[in-house]
């Protein structure tokens, strides 16, 4: 049975859609040649994921001016697929209680006085 598509981001895709999103667009080339050689990622590995985007609705691609290799271009932006991402896990770990999540963050002992200082003044305004 095939496993049920995710419509939030892998790690291995949104490594993809941050070259896309830094660059504006990117042909599969120009993508595979922005990623750290040590993930020896083939050019095959990087079109099946971008393609799998498309999918999803994240990139579209349109055919290029000056050769034969197809541009992609974010359908969806950086803020909104983490708007996605955060409703996901509120959804998924916390009950749709977006008073959870606060709080679990809130008690995380691993925040800075700075940033736990941050937040109380963004709740204050």
């Amino acid at each position: 049975m095939a496993r049920k598509k995710s419509p939030n981001l892998t790690e291995a895709e949104l490594r993809l859609m941050d070259v896309v999103w830094e660059r504006g667009s990117a042909t599969v080339s120009e993508v595979t040649a922005a990623l750290p050689t040590e993930l020896g990622l083939a050019y095959n590995t990087v079109l099946t994921t971008m393609r799998i985007l498309e999918d999803k609705g994240y990139l579209r691609h349109a055919k290029s001016k000056e050769g034969r290799a197809f541009v992609y271009r974010a359908v969806i932006g950086r803020q909104q697929a983490s708007r996605n991402a955060v409703r996901y896990l509120v959804s998924r770990f916390y009950r749709n209680s977006t008073e959870a999540l606060v709080l679990h963050l809130l008690q995380d002992e691993e925040l800075s006085d700075k940033e736990l200082g941050r937040i109380r003044s963004l709740i204050a305004e």
